[in-house]
């Protein structure tokens, strides 16, 4: 089975590609990688909410987003060469908007190493970095970019 087509099983689509807000493209591929630039929480060109996490967004709502970003970064990467050319996620970067106090980061990245993991299985396993940050492009709650692995 192709990863689109188990996409299509877990009932999930891959977005339109977002438009990038500046002088950069969305995804490039370097040799065997594929690069995503930092994806918003972008539900057909709107943001999907705003705010800080611990603050106007709780964990769970984040770990939605994250989802969503995830999602985006992989149409990103699709964009570039196809989903089904990918073997493997190799890292995740994830950036949340952080009310003051907040420290739980971690936790709202599992959303998108999940989504991952339900997609890729094994071949979803990667590093991770999850950041906390005092703002975010257009007040999004968190961002997440890839490094994947390609045929």
């Amino acid at each position: 089975m192709t990863w689109t087509e188990h996409l299509a099983e877990l009932d999930l689509t891959l977005p339109a590609v977002a438009t990038p807000a500046g002088a950069y493209v969305p995804a490039t591929r370097a040799g065997e990688f594929v690069f995503t630039a930092g994806q918003l929480p972008m539900i057909d060109g709107d943001l999907a909410a705003v705010g800080k996490v611990g603050a106007e967004i709780d964990v769970e709502q984040a770990q939605r987003l994250a989802r969503t970003c995830t999602l985006n970064a992989l149409a990103a990467v699709d964009s570039v060469c196809g989903l089904d050319a990918i073997n493997g996620v190799v890292k995740v970067v994830g950036f949340v908007a952080s009310a003051p106090g907040f420290n739980s980061q971690p936790a709202v990245l599992n959303g998108a190493s999940e989504l991952l993991g339900e997609i890729f299985g094994e071949r979803g396993e990667h590093a991770r970095s999850a950041v906390g940050v005092a703002e975010l492009p257009m007040d999004a709650p968190v961002e997440v970019e890839l490094i994947v692995e390609v045929a």
